[in-house]
């Protein structure tokens, strides 16, 4: 791709009339120099603003079940391999999910979505996880419920849509090839095949990654492409955050910039998906988090399933000191 002063413009352009960019621009993003980073901010903008305005939608976590997952992932601090010191306890009540709906409502978030650590979910789980979307849809209809619960079959995705549940989680993390390198309990197919179940029962889809685990920009790309191929409703876009006691305490290697060409990346690639900004945009991005909102148009407040993060207020005022709106 060409260095002219206003080629981010056109890509913008290509991109706004239907078509997909090439690889060769896709790693021409990855590769911006610093200096022209606001150029590519500003012409993904575009992009955002055409499907999505300057809205920004809160969404609010729940760790239902923590710290007893059998799956291996080398970045999770609920691995069954992690040293990490964490809160270790089974699935909360159906009265403590709910209560985590109101205070999803509280903090102004759009979206609850609840976590379980675990491989997949066994049939108490989904009864108990089914009661509990009908009691918050009950009171709060308008309120969107998304379940991240591992490995998941059609039978159960549909259980959970005829429950109230809206949406699935399932992040692929990163690309097929790089997988091995972070898991070995299950397979990139097993991913791809949950999240094939989640579109089968009619759930919406919420798939996304982790940067900064030790891949390769074309590991980064190759995500990308996929969360296209897949035509995915929602996008979370996580940072590593390398917590003591987990395989990659010690990794460490994003700027602030990287950071904020893989979101324009991936706006690129999915001009109407949702996108959300993740995990440790807090610590990876510091002073420049508010320039996600160049690309992104969605957010998690009041912290993550084990790590610290932004309450709702501070981040309130982050998306309207940036310009944005809180969407409604």
């Amino acid at each position: 791709m060409r260095n002219a002063e206003n080629c981010w413009e056109e890509v913008a352009d290509t991109v706004l009339a239907g078509a997909a960019i090439d690889r060769e621009t896709a790693r021409a993003v990855l590769a911006c120099a610093d200096r022209d980073l606001g150029k590519l901010l500003a012409a993904t903008r575009r992009v955002r603003e055409a499907h999505f305005g300057r809205r920004v939608k809160l969404c609010m976590l729940r760790n239902a079940q923590s710290g007893i997952c059998p799956e291996d992932c080398s970045y999770c601090s609920q691995s069954k391999i992690s040293r990490a010191e964490i809160p270790v306890y089974r699935m909360q009540s159906v009265d403590e999910l709910v209560a985590g709906a109101y205070r999803a409502v509280e903090s102004g978030a759009r979206r609850y979505c609840m976590v379980c650590s675990m491989r997949g979910p066994q049939e108490r789980d989904v009864d108990h996880l089914a009661e509990a979307c009908q009691r918050i849809r009950r009171q709060f209809p308008d309120l969107e419920l998304c379940l991240s619960i591992g490995i998941l079959s059609a039978a159960d995705a549909q259980r959970l849509k005829n429950a109230g549940a809206g949406w699935i989680n399932h992040n692929l993390n990163t690309s097929r090839r790089f997988y091995p390198e972070i898991c070995s309990t299950h397979t990139y197919d097993d991913r791809l095949q949950t999240i094939a179940n989640v579109q089968a029962a009619g759930l919406k889809t919420c798939a996304g990654g982790i940067i900064g685990m030790g891949e390769t920009d074309e590991d980064i790309i190759d995500l990308a492409y996929e969360t296209r191929r897949l035509e995915l409703d929602s996008i979370p876009l996580n940072f590593l955050h390398p917590i003591d006691g987990t395989p990659l305490e010690k990794r460490r290697e994003l700027t602030p910039e990287k950071c904020l060409k893989v979101a324009c990346l991936l706006r690129l690639l999915n001009p109407a998906a949702e996108i959300r900004a993740a995990g440790g945009r807090e610590l990876n991005l510091g002073a420049r988090q508010a320039e996600l909102f160049n690309a992104v148009n969605s957010i998690f407040v009041n912290g993550y399933l084990t790590t610290p993060g932004l309450d709702h207020q501070r981040t309130r005022e982050l998306i309207e000191g940036a310009g944005f709106e809180v969407e409604t």
